[in-house]
């Protein structure tokens, strides 16, 4: 893929195209603008100024008359828009406001001027009156709110920065992950536009937003659109290279592996293989590439770029990732080492039965390894002990924290200073045979020193209580 040109290709707005028109936001506020205000209501009763209302009515009227009004009163918009805003309290109301604000700004994206000039000359944050309103109740309220500060924030020739850019994208992270959000494709697409910015996307990384996008995405609740945004937000993040260095930390290749395998969709296919290849091009440390090239191998990944090489795709870009991929792939394990296949296949998260966990040679050589980086290895097989929900990828790691204890000589006293006992001694009683049984073995090892004895006693033991055939 042309990663380099099109990431400077996107559309600026966040919602052109068929997704954006077809988005909850777009089509309640369709609805809401049919709703005409009763502005002569308000200025009767007092509640808005003439001033006020004359400018809310001019810019209601779309068309030259708002366009001059714009251009010969600016400060007198800016001023009644944000008024209106912070003193009407009635949710119809704002959400109408809000719509017009939005509508302004999409005519000409060079409007977010107005309000930034109007709060330098007040000496006022123009972030305060719309960051407020993000606290609100109402669902589009807060939402159309969130994407008119992505156009503020990526349009304006100031940044946002400080605690209003942190406030912001962690009000983005936090909606990510609220449960049966129908408003999620307009957060997405407020995401899409803000990572753009690289000032944003360091911010968003610092605030865990990997993490939480891979979170949200490993739920497999989601439709093929938001899998779309979502998967294209981590592809944005890895021009970074700082943080495509970084990304194998947080379970992104396992996770958009099955989304791969599972994609009928081919703008999902497109931004995975754009993902897996900035993943692999993007590192400035070799051998952070080759770790990445080696757990897409780990994710079955070879196998899923053979099948779309069966595919015929319109996009000419796709044919050639799967190329570029499947090259890389295959360079990655000629010359892969037992102890490479293994970290790897820890670091997915999808343990079996390959043949390094039952090598004596293997764990002779290489127990101690597991010690390396600050016991990265050792915690995630006591993490996958605490988290995992699959009895394959239990048994194992089981088996293979009793294997580092029999093996490595402080093995029992690392484990213990980790929590990996207590994590082993939880599957005693798990409800899967293979389970309790690598971890009564496992608990054994930790507590004896007769290893071997103790192994094949166990062994015939269990030979024996199984029922015959």
């Amino acid at each position: 893929m042309a990663n380099t040109t099109l990431a400077h290709t996107l559309p600026e707005d966040i919602d052109r195209g068929v997704a954006g028109a077809t988005s909850v936001l777009v089509q309640r506020a369709n609805e809401i603008r049919q709703q005409k205000v009763n502005w002569p209501s308000y200025l009767q009763s007092q509640m808005i100024s003439q001033e006020d209302y004359d400018v809310i009515t001019g810019v209601e009227s779309g068309g030259n008359v708002r366009q001059t009004l714009l251009h010969n009163q600016r400060y007198q918009v800016a001023r009644t828009l944000l008024n209106l805003l912070g003193h009407i309290s009635k949710d119809q109301t704002i959400q109408y406001i809000l719509i017009m604000v939005d509508d302004t700004l999409s005519e000409d994206k060079s409007r977010v001027e107005i309000f930034k000039e109007y709060a330098r000359k007040h000496r006022e944050s123009m972030w305060s009156p719309f960051l407020n309103l993000l606290t609100r109740p109402d669902s589009f309220i807060i939402n159309m709110t969130a994407r008119i500060v992505a156009k503020l924030a990526c349009w304006s020739r100031d940044p946002m920065d400080g605690s209003d850019l942190t406030f912001y994208l962690t009000w983005l992270k936090d909606q990510l992950r609220t449960p049966n959000n129908e408003y999620i494709q307009s957060v997405g697409r407020c995401l899409q536009m803000m990572l753009r910015v690289e000032e944003y996307r360091t911010v968003f990384y610092q605030l865990d937003g990997v993490v939480t996008i891979v979170q949200v995405l490993s739920t497999g609740k989601l439709n093929f659109q938001i899998q779309y945004q979502l998967t294209f937000c981590l592809w944005v993040m890895t021009f970074n290279n700082a943080i495509a260095e970084k990304m194998n930390k947080y379970s992104v290749i396992p996770s958009l592996a099955d989304i791969l395998s599972e994609s009928v969709k081919e703008k999902v296919t497109r931004i995975v293989l754009a993902v897996f290849r900035n993943l692999i091009e993007k590192p400035e440390e070799p051998q952070i590439a080759r770790e990445n090239c080696i757990q897409m191998v780990q994710c079955k990944v070879l196998k899923q770029l053979e099948i779309l090489a069966q595919r015929k795709f319109e996009d000419e870009d796709i044919t050639a990732d799967i190329e570029f991929l499947n090259e890389k792939l295959q360079n990655s394990i000629q010359d892969l080492s037992s102890f490479e296949e293994y970290c790897s296949e820890v670091k997915s998260g999808r343990m079996e039965w390959s043949p390094v966990h039952k090598s004596e040679k293997f764990w002779r050589e290489n127990s101690g390894r597991l010690n390396e980086k600050n016991y990265e290895l050792l915690k995630i097989l006591i993490h996958l002990l605490e988290s995992s929900k699959d009895n394959l990828v239990l048994s194992v790691a089981c088996h293979d924290i009793g294997e580092y204890t029999r093996h490595y000589s402080r093995g029992k006293r690392v484990l213990e200073q980790l929590g990996g006992k207590q994590s082993v001694m939880q599957h005693l009683t798990h409800q899967d045979p293979s389970v309790r049984y690598e971890a009564l073995l496992a608990v054994q090892k930790l507590m004896v020193h007769n290893w071997e004895y103790l192994g094949k006693q166990l062994e015939k033991d269990a030979q024996q209580s199984a029922p015959r055939q």
